[in-house]
């Protein structure tokens, strides 16, 4: 049975000769100290269950706290993490950067030296050929001129068909 405060102000006991009815009174006190009983049976259960609710919002906030730290701390060594990976990968860039100008100063250094290597030999082919044809000017002359001894040769040679003839 539940009593309210309503029904409490509003009851009201028959009267008797000596007062309200023993019994009424008796009864009510006994329905009244059942719904106070169900009531502080009902608080105590209810705060019971508070203490229950409060210490799982006690560990619900620890893991919170507990989450957001980890949180915090993956979120750091995230950033950290990329800091030190953009840091890697620009050395990497530099030293490609660095390697790759190293080649091409080589090939720059080596092409100069091919241009020199054709120059000389140029010069060279030049140098033979200037060389080549005085050497063959100067067999072309000797072979043309007019040797003493070569014509003594083609006189005797004529002499001796002369001689053949008549014999």
């Amino acid at each position: 049975m539940i009593v309210s405060k309503i029904d409490l102000l509003n009851k009201q006991f028959s009267r008797r000769m000596f007062g309200y009815s023993r019994m009424e009174v008796d009864q009510f006190m006994l329905e009244l100290a059942e719904v106070l009983g169900n009531a502080a049976d009902s608080q105590k259960g209810l705060r019971k269950k508070i203490k229950q609710l409060e210490q799982s919002v006690k560990e619900y906030r620890q893991r919170d706290e507990i989450l957001r730290d980890t949180l915090m701390s993956t979120q750091k060594m995230v950033d950290d993490l990329k800091v030190t990976a953009g840091r890697e990968a620009q050395l990497i860039i530099d030293e490609a950067r660095s390697k790759a100008d190293d080649t091409v100063q080589k090939g720059h250094h080596r092409l100069a030296q091919v241009h020199e290597e054709i120059e000389n030999l140029k010069r060279q082919r030049t140098q033979f050929e200037i060389q080549l044809k005085g050497l063959l000017k100067s067999h072309l002359a000797m072979v043309e001129m007019n040797d003493p001894e070569k014509e003594k040769v083609e006189e005797l040679e004529s002499k001796l068909k002369y001689l053949k003839k008549v014999d």
